[in-house]
């Protein structure tokens, strides 16, 4: 079909689907580094602009990721307050100490605190705040920084499947469907611990010449201050909230900022300083990136495009329900590193609830929207995050570098992940 005998309604979808892709290629290449959130934010206003989406349909997506923004802004804030508080740095001069010289002990170390605070603080906070520490760390203890570097960027994807809060994706790829805590932890045990150990093992040995070089026995350790022991009782009571909500399937994200604000706020009193310290340090560019994300998406589906594919995975499920969610699975961990998980990971949110998919297909997606990140630099925001954190600290990496290692670790540890899945599914029925 030629597009002179296209209809108005056409041109309009390729007019979308063409805004969606330049708003979404801004968003991860950055022309001119300017904020990823201008992109996003420019995209959904040039669809509503161009009356290719209803300006209430605009505003009614901007209020579907109220549960994300209230939980990305619980986490980032404690996320500060940690920062702030040297807590990071005292747990990886820690993990130095008790390394006693082996540059193996301090990785699996490293890695360890990684998988931590991934499951309890989600992937970003992993990113953003531990990545900076571990950084000082290794420096101090006189070893290569990068294969340490390496070990929270690739921890932070490959264990935020472990519980619903260990990554913003799963809120957004279960929305109202969200299983509640006990069944979301029998359902992921397994894939989750499959994620973790290859995603080490293969890690470690990509990194095996770069941990050969002994470290330092011991480096000066710094003392955690009253107010810092607090910030770690603040964010131990964060965990317990949030686990706590998610199983009583519980709004996690007016909980995750309630128990955080309380947190930073006893800090705060306790120090005799103003909140707005710990508020400067937010990233809120985020909460409007996201916004534009889900207007993008809001685009996608007003196209008709969400409903195709949502039909295209209702026919194939019928057909091949395992298959179906394998390959789901598979399909979206490479999907998101051309597009970067989150607008990816909106999309299969939005395509799953039209084609009411199966709990096994919506557990399939979700591990490859948050696996599937650790092939590129471009997958995940919290890879880009830890790109920045980097950066900052004197490092780089370059996109093949990280897809050379990406390349080995992420594909073992996906079909490691889905083939516990497709265990564990298989017992179960």
């Amino acid at each position: 079909m030629s597009l002179s005998s296209l209809s108005p309604i056409s041109y309009a979808h390729i007019a979308t689907w063409a805004v969606a892709a330049l708003a979404t290629a801004g968003v991860i290449v950055r022309p001119g580094k300017w904020p990823e959130a201008i992109w996003a934010v420019a995209g959904a206003l040039v669809l509503v602009a161009a009356q290719l989406l209803p300006w209430r349909s605009a505003f009614e997506a901007v209020g579907k990721g109220l549960e994300v923004y209230l939980f990305l802004a619980g986490m980032m804030l404690v996320s500060e307050l940690a920062r702030r508080e040297g807590l990071f740095e005292f747990l990886a001069a820690r993990a130095v100490h008790y390394a006693h010289g082996s540059p193996t002990r301090l990785f699996m170390g490293i890695y360890g605190i990684g998988v931590v605070v991934t499951v309890f603080m989600s992937n970003d906070a992993t990113a953003v705040v531990l990545t900076p520490a571990v950084y000082a760390a290794a420096k101090k203890a006189g070893a290569k920084p990068l294969p340490y570097l390496l070990a929270c960027a690739f921890v932070a994807n490959a264990a935020s499947f472990v519980l619903p809060i260990s990554n913003p994706a799963n809120l957004v790829i279960f929305g109202e469907h969200l299983p509640p805590l006990g069944r979301w932890i029998a359902q992921f045990a397994l894939a989750s611990v499959a994620s973790i150990v290859v995603t080490y093992a293969t890690l470690r040995w990509l990194q095996r010449d770069a941990l050969s070089a002994p470290i330092a026995q011991d480096i000066p350790q710094p003392t955690l201050s009253a107010s810092g022991k607090l910030a770690g009782a603040g964010i131990a009571l964060v965990a317990l909230v949030l686990v706590a909500t998610s199983a009583m399937h519980g709004p996690l994200g007016a909980a995750t900022l309630a128990a955080s604000a309380l947190a930073s706020i006893v800090v705060m009193l306790k120090k005799r300083e103003s909140p707005l310290h710990v508020l400067s340090g937010i990233s809120w560019s985020v909460f409007a990136l996201v916004a534009g994300l889900f207007v993008l998406v809001e685009g996608l589906a007003h196209s008709g495009l969400i409903q195709l594919l949502a039909d295209a995975l209702r026919h194939a499920a019928a057909e091949s329900p395992t298959g179906t969610a394998l390959g789901s699975g598979a399909l979206v961990a490479v999907l998101c590193n051309l597009m970067n998980n989150l607008p990816a990971g909106l999309m299969a949110g939005s395509v799953m609830a039209s084609a009411d998919a199966s709990p096994l297909i919506r557990s399939a997606v979700a591990i490859g929207i948050d696996l599937g990140p650790n092939l590129s630099l471009t997958g995940s925001l919290a890879t880009l995050l830890w790109l920045v954190a980097i950066r900052r600290e004197g490092e780089d990496v370059t996109a093949l570098q990280f897809l050379r290692v990406g390349a080995v670790v992420m594909p073992a540890a996906l079909v490691a992940a889905l083939g516990a899945l497709y265990m564990q599914n298989a017992i179960w029925h």
